[in-house]
C-alpha cells in the first residue's frame, strides 16, 4: 500500500494544487474527464516508442539516450497530450478563461504520468536495479514534477492559441514540453543534476505564468462580485 500511495499521490497532490488554485475551479468531472484520457494516451505512447526503438535499432548508429529522448518519447509523448487539449478540452465549453490551459494542461500530463509510473515502479525496479520504493521516491522527485511542468508550458501556450488564436503558438505547445521532455529524458542518463535544474527552471517559469494569470482572475473575479 506503501508503494501505491508513493506512485500515485505525487501526480494527484499536484493536479489538487492546481485546481483548488484556480479561482474558478473546473468541473470535478471534467477533470476527471481529462485524467483518464491522460491515462489512456500511455498505450499508444507505449506501442509508438517500442516501435521506434526498433526501428532505429535496425536502421540508426543512434545512442540510446538520443533514441530515449529527442527521437522517441519527448515528441511522442508530448504530442499526444496535445491531442487530449486539442481534441477534447478545446471542445469543452467549461474552457473558458486563460488559467484554464494550465489546469487541463497539468491534469492530461499528471493522467500520463500516474499510469507511466506504475508501469516502472512495479514493472521495472529490477531493471533499474533499485526497488520499488526507492524508485517511486526517486520518480516522486523527478518524472513526476517534470510530466506536471511540461503539463504547464504546454497548458499556457495551449491557452494562447485558444485565446489569439494564432497557430504558432498551437506549435509552441508541442515544441517546447517536447524539447524540454526530450533535454530531460536525455540528462538522467548522463547527468541526472542538469535533469532537476531542467525540472526546477520549468517549475519557476511555469508557476511565475501560473500566478501572473491568477492575479488577473482575482480581479475578474472582484468584478464579477460587484455585478452580483
Amino acid at each position: 500500500m506503501k508503494v501505491l500511495l508513493l506512485t500515485i499521490l505525487p501526480s494527484l497532490a499536484i493536479i489538487c494544487f492546481f485546481v483548488f488554485s484556480d479561482k474558478f475551479k473546473e468541473p470535478s468531472g471534467q477533470i476527471i474527464k481529462v485524467f483518464i484520457y491522460g491515462i489512456l494516451i500511455t498505450i499508444p505512447a507505449f506501442y509508438i516508442n517500442t516501435y521506434l526503438d526498433i526501428f532505429y535499432e535496425k536502421n540508426t548508429n543512434l545512442n540510446e539516450a538520443l533514441k530515449g529522448s529527442f527521437f522517441s518519447a519527448g515528441p511522442v509523448e508530448e504530442g499526444l497530450k496535445l491531442m487530449v487539449l486539442y481534441f477534447l478540452v478545446y471542445k469543452m465549453k467549461d474552457f473558458n478563461e486563460p488559467i484554464d490551459g494550465i489546469v487541463y494542461g497539468v491534469t492530461s500530463s499528471l493522467g500520463f504520468a500516474t499510469l507511466e509510473n506504475i508501469y516502472y515502479v512495479y514493472l521495472l525496479a529490477d531493471y533499474f536495479n533499485t526497488s520499488s520504493i526507492e524508485l517511486a521516491i526517486i520518480r516522486s522527485l523527478s518524472a513526476v514534477p517534470a510530466h506536471a511542468a511540461f503539463g504547464i508550458m504546454m497548458g499556457y501556450f495551449f491557452m494562447r492559441y485558444a485565446y489569439i488564436k494564432n497557430e504558432g503558438n498551437l506549435a509552441l505547445a508541442f515544441l517546447i514540453p517536447a524539447f524540454l521532455h526530450s533535454c530531460y529524458n536525455y540528462f538522467v542518463i548522463y547527468n541526472f543534476l542538469i535533469s532537476l535544474i531542467i525540472i526546477l527552471l520549468s517549475w519557476v517559469v511555469g508557476l511565475k505564468i501560473f500566478f501572473k494569470l491568477r492575479i488577473k482572475q482575482k480581479v475578474k473575479k472582484r468584478e464579477f462580485e460587484k455585478k452580483v
